[in-house]
């Protein structure tokens, strides 16, 4: 497991590296593509909750700890994954985040408290994507006017998504498509 390496590219740990792990699938969203995400999220991060399922890298969930996230959840279904990424917060010094290793959607922990901000990301080829919307929704995994980082290799419509999550911006770099979605309070 030969590692590379990320920047955390905002925040209190702005340009500090993050291990990779050299395994198949797994590919960390892009900086430009983080920088857009979190553009989009605005300061709307302070205090919050936030899920980062199929961490991977965990690029996304010390991005949003950087940028003043309350607490945060990183899952992945690898153990090489999730021991990297608990040796990562040790050294960070990050005591508001858990990390655990569970296959997603089902393994999942139930929620302490509903999460604020979920970042979905799966392996394109195993088509989780939908799946864990739906199972988010249902099992009460999120807050009233959650927001929802959505990756994927092809365009997501409103009515591919739970009935009161909408699309509200989506941009595409090279072949990944990438979807910001709230969840309506009613």
């Amino acid at each position: 497991m030969k590692p590379g390496f990320v920047r955390v590219i905002g925040g209190k740990w702005r340009g500090r590296r993050l291990k990779v792990p050299e395994m198949p699938g797994l590919r960390p969203t892009p900086d430009r593509v983080r920088e857009t995400l979190f553009n989009w999220l605005g300061q709307k991060l302070g205090g919050t909750r936030c899920l980062d399922l199929f961490a991977g890298s965990g690029a996304l969930g010390f991005e949003a700890l950087s940028r003043g996230a309350e607490y945060v959840e990183l899952v992945d279904q690898s153990a090489d994954v999730v021991r990297l990424l608990k040796e990562e917060l040790a050294q960070f010094k990050a005591e508001n985040a858990l990390v655990y290793c569970a296959r997603v959607p089902a393994g999942l922990r139930p929620p302490a408290q509903p999460f604020d901000i979920v970042f979905l990301d799966p392996p394109y080829q195993e088509d989780l994507l939908l799946p864990c919307c739906h199972y988010l929704e249902e099992k009460g995994y999120l807050a009233n006017s959650a927001l929802i980082y959505l990756e994927a290799r092809a365009i997501i419509k409103d009515n591919d998504l739970p009935q009161r999550w909408h699309i509200i911006k989506a941009q595409q770099a090279g072949q990944v498509y990438y979807h910001l979605a709230v969840r309506d309070t009613k």
